[in-house]
């Protein structure tokens, strides 16, 4: 049985990115840093070996000729120069080349010396510098290389160290012999300082890299801890306890990011919780019907056809109170969840048309009180079946021949849309719960509806970024008011889209 990889961490991906970019950037600096000075190092060196061409021509017109010691080797002293003396004036090759290497000391990490005919004729006798190696197959190169009497510059390996060297040609009119001076610098010692440069900074990078590693790992994990706490609220979230919440801290992006977290939680939590009633509602509602309709059906003797016809009308009519259920309902979801296409309405004229539909609602003295002038922003057909629902609630709760009122009113904080009647009236501790799915001031079912008129209302106008409310009406009655916002106001997004969704699929 295969065992599953455990993934790598947010957090160790994080440092890992920043320790790489780090460490390329570090490369890339110390890399061009090195390469720019060994370059100048390296022209450094060569404008001293440039330098010995020239000196090779003064030197005789400085001094003369020196002489030698016992062993060969040029001795360092001179003799006071001539101002006539010039190269021509040594006699031979060898007397040129013993002066030059006796004159041109070689400084600090400087080694010179001079071969005559492919031999080496001469070296300093004083070295402050280090010594050329003097092995057969250096000085046939150097032969070889100017072969053709052209100065040459070169770059050599020894055993001990990398030399860059200036081969010289030179001859003395008169004298067969032919002669290189040669001059070379350490390149190894010339690059020290480079080198050890380079050394510290690789050593302090890597001491940045460990710092920036420690640090780098304590400053994701603060960042990141709103992101586990996240993960950790999730899995202990269920349907059952929707109450968690992630804690903020701070004022970054994370710590927004929880309070949005929180905030659709709530949204959550809301949601599942109107879901949850409008389901207990819902069974409570469909649960009275099946139970009159099968008692009926469980007493009725199928041999008495009046027995039998009276138990199809109360069936039929607790059907037809089911379909109507059903159809609020849906009708609910639909405007909950209905994106509206706003125009502007008429408010005269929207009064005037519902003046014209209250008068076929029975029982009732209609009349329209007071019309508004102006314009309100939102779908007319929406706004009618609001209002005309008000309307069919006050004819249902209010004494028949009782008198209601219907009008409209626009100001600069908006308009309303109401609706007078002069029936009980609603005791202030139920206005609350009046526009709530299936609730009724008083808990009264004994008029007929399904509940959620009031409801579909409270949906409509919310989706227009209005308010419902509920006042007395003078002497006795109620007042039931649409409140909407001025005309350039936006409209709201569609109210609980989400419950929609749930809601319709629990009846389909």
């Amino acid at each position: 049985m295969s065992r599953t990889r455990r993934p790598i961490s947010a957090r160790v991906r994080i440092l890992g990115a920043i320790l790489g970019v780090t460490c390329v950037g570090l490369a890339i600096v110390g890399s061009v840093t090195f390469v720019v000075q060994r370059e100048r190092v390296f022209d450094e060196v060569n404008i001293r070996l440039q330098s010995q061409v020239d000196r090779l021509t003064t030197v005789a017109e400085q001094a003369i000729p020196a002489p030698t010691d016992a062993d060969g080797a040029a001795d360092e002293g001179t003799q006071p120069a001539d101002e006539n003396f010039t190269p021509q004036s040594f006699d031979d090759l060898r007397s040129y080349m013993r002066s030059v290497v006796a004159r041109l000391v070689p400084a600090r990490n400087e080694a010179s010396m001079a071969i005559i005919d492919g031999e080496l004729a001469f070296v300093p006798s004083t070295l402050s510098g280090f010594t050329l190696p003097d092995d057969e197959e250096f000085i046939d190169r150097i032969v070889a290389e100017t072969a053709d009497r052209e100065i040459i510059i070169g770059t050599a390996t020894t055993d001990d160290r990398t030399i860059r060297y200036i081969a010289v040609p030179t001859e003395v009119e008169g004298d067969p012999s032919s002669g290189i001076y040669v001059r070379a610098s350490d390149l190894g010692a010339e690059l020290q300082p480079v080198t050890a440069s380079l050394t510290t900074y690789v050593l302090a990078a890597l001491v940045l890299l460990v710092a920036t590693g420690v640090v780098g790992w304590f400053v994701t994990g603060r960042l990141l801890k709103p992101i586990r706490d996240m993960r950790v609220t999730a899995d202990s979230i269920s349907l059952s306890d929707l109450s968690p919440r992630l804690l903020p801290r701070g004022d970054d992006d994370i710590s927004d990011m929880s309070r949005t977290v929180n905030s659709m939680l709530d949204r959550i939590q809301g949601s599942v919780s109107v879901q949850q009633q409008l389901l207990d509602d819902v069974r409570h509602e469909l649960k009275t019907p099946l139970t009159i309709v099968r008692g009926h059906l469980e007493l009725m003797d199928a041999h008495d056809a009046t027995d039998v016809e009276l138990a199809r009308q109360i069936g039929i009519a607790e059907l037809d109170r089911l379909a109507r259920l059903v159809e609020d309902i849906d009708l609910l979801a639909a405007v909950e969840g209905e994106a509206y296409s706003p125009t502007d309405v008429d408010v005269s004229a929207l009064t005037a048309r519902i003046g014209e539909l209250v008068t076929v609602i029975p029982g009732h003295t209609w009349s329209v009180e007071k019309v508004g002038n102006g314009t309100v922003l939102g779908e007319e057909d929406r706004l009618l079946q609001a209002w005309l629902q008000l309307a069919d609630n006050a004819a249902k709760y209010t004494p028949a021949g009782s008198p209601i009122e219907v009008g409209s009113s626009v100001t600069a904080d908006g308009t309303q849309l109401w609706v007078r009647d002069h029936g009980p009236g609603i005791p202030p501790a139920s206005r609350h719960r009046i526009f709530r799915r299936f609730d009724r001031a008083g808990g009264k079912r004994s008029v007929g509806g399904s509940g959620l008129g009031l409801a579909i209302v409270d949906a409509i106008v919310k989706g227009h970024g209005g308010s419902c409310t509920v006042n007395d009406t003078p002497r006795s009655g109620a007042t039931f008011a649409i409140h909407l916002p001025p005309t350039s106001t936006p409209l709201p997004q569609p109210v609980r889209a989400g419950d929609v969704v749930m809601q319709r699929e629990a009846f389909e």
